[in-house]
């Protein structure tokens, strides 16, 4: 490859513009979500919920052509700590909605999957569902339904699993992280690395890259306001409500580093994605706009590859 090969291609996702639904009046319609991304100067987008965008194969292609887009990802949702074997109900649960947005995905030219983790606390309540932490045969049911989604996507579909660090989900931190990527296949999972919830976790996403270079496979840029964490961990909220409070914030103002994550990321010396993604639902509609603009500005400055296509 050469050189300008191997960049950190810049895009943004319907979550940067209040987007975590597949139909909610609270949410930019779709519509001026795509005119709005292509007004900020981006390129690349993810899919966001199943269902926001069109998923007529031809309908979004030729919404995407007429504002230059294109899909970087697609994003599922998993419990395979519930079940991890083809066969067991949380594992057929979440292959069916996968096996959707994979089709979208690749048919729109994507090449990665994105994948969260379920929740163990009620986010409305904040009563927990189920234990915070997974006993041993649970995490190796989370391992096995991780490799066995990573085969399928793979195989059947051409597209990378990306798993994705979450707050209030069983791999928040940094030790959690590890042990995920050290019992999993590398062919089959690798990291999406979200630079807001390993913060919000307490884990180093600087120190990630340096120690499992080859496992980071995507990025989802963010940061976490350190004033509203310290109110997240005395308190105790959950995610949705510190999600409410703003602990997600606008690049430079929070942590971690953005500048020092994407020097780390250009020494990877290969292509790879950096997804803009500011949590921020709800949110009135002329918020989002102007962030994406000055988010976009500020990223591009941080790196020497650092591009939006």
């Amino acid at each position: 490859m050469t050189d300008i090969e191997n960049k950190l291609i810049i895009g943004t996702a319907p979550d940067s513009w209040g987007v975590w639904f597949a139909d909610d009046p609270k949410q930019t319609p779709w519509e001026r979500f795509l005119d709005e991304v292509a007004e900020a100067g981006y390129k690349w987008i993810e899919l966001g919920p199943y269902g926001y965008l069109p998923t007529d194969p031809s309908r979004l292609a030729d919404e995407l052509r007429a504002r230059d887009l294109q899909v970087s990802a697609g994003t599922v949702f998993t419990a395979f700590h519930r079940g991890g074997r083809p066969g067991d109900a949380a594992f057929e649960e979440a292959w069916e909605p996968a096996r959707k947005v994979a089709e979208l995905t690749a048919a729109m030219g994507g090449e990665h999957i994105v994948v969260i983790p379920a929740m163990w606390r009620d986010d409305v309540t904040g009563l927990p569902v189920e234990n915070e932490v997974l006993s041993a045969e649970q995490w190796d049911s989370l391992f096995n339904g991780h490799n066995e989604l990573g085969r399928r996507l793979n195989e059947q579909f051409g597209l990378a699993q990306q798993f994705h660090s979450h707050a209030d989900s069983h791999v928040l931190t940094q030790q959690d992280i590890v042990t995920l990527l050290e019992n999993t296949d590398p062919e089959l999972l690798n990291l999406c690395l979200d630079t807001g919830h390993a913060e919000y976790g307490g884990a180093s996403s600087v120190d990630l890259i340096r120690s499992y270079p080859e496992r980071i496979g995507y990025l989802h840029l963010k940061q976490v306001d350190p004033g509203v964490m310290e109110r997240v961990r005395a308190e105790n909220l959950t995610f949705a409500a510190a999600n409410a409070a703003g602990v997600m914030t606008e690049p430079p103002g929070g942590l971690p580093d953005l500048r020092e994550v994407i020097e780390e990321v250009e020494k990877l010396d290969r292509p790879i994605f950096g997804i803009v993604e500011q949590d921020m639902y709800p949110v009135a509609f002329d918020v989002p706009l102007p962030i994406a603009k000055r988010t976009r500005s500020y990223l591009l400055s941080c790196g020497s590859r650092t591009r939006v296509s």
